[in-house]
């Protein structure tokens, strides 16, 4: 039976990477399915990239790291938690376990009968989607954060500008508040 890891992937970081590893290195017998929530959501500076950019950089990440047995997917939310586990249940191949550090998907995903493993969050200090985003928007230091192939694809892709675009717009079309 697959595994299965949720996240947005606002970008994919070498944190991201390393929870991966860490995963396959447990169960490398199992398949991991690779869940890019809120599929829907781009191009705000929470979630500035689309599903389909979260896709590449998640699949040249794992290519470039030689591992297998990974599966991408894209998962749109539903923003009704007390029907998330059966929607996914539902949207994608069998899984049997959930790798999760969100204490609601945990609680969700256990109260459905699934096993839950908490992955080794690695550096969290360095590698957090907003702290990522923040040095690449200033374009400081930020490709060291990133597998290599992804940080040549954000080069690619103009993220620098949508992230500095997206970063001065937001206080602008929010009101002040960052979401």
């Amino acid at each position: 039976m697959r595994g299965l890891l949720i996240g947005r992937f606002q970008p994919f970081h070498r944190g991201h990477l390393a929870v991966v590893r860490e995963i396959r290195e447990r169960r490398p017998e199992a398949p991991l399915l690779i869940g890019i929530g809120s599929a829907e959501e781009s191009y705000t500076w929470k979630n500035p990239f689309t599903a389909g950019e979260r896709f590449e950089m998640i699949s040249r990440a794992i290519d470039e790291a030689g591992l297998s047995r990974v599966e991408v997917v894209p998962i749109a939310d539903i923003r009704r938690h007390a029907l998330w586990v059966r929607y996914l249940e539902g949207l994608l191949p069998g899984f049997d376990r959930v790798y999760t550090n969100n204490p609601l998907t945990r609680l969700l995903f256990e109260r459905s009968g699934y096993e839950v493993e908490r992955p080794t969050l690695v550096d969290r200090r360095r590698f957090e989607g907003i702290g990522v985003r923040e040095r690449i928007a200033s374009g400081r230091g930020w490709k060291e954060l990133l597998p290599p192939s992804v940080a040549r694809y954000l080069a690619e892709i103009g993220a620098p500008a949508r992230l500095r675009l997206l970063k001065a717009g937001e206080g602008r079309s929010s009101g002040g508040r960052r979401r």
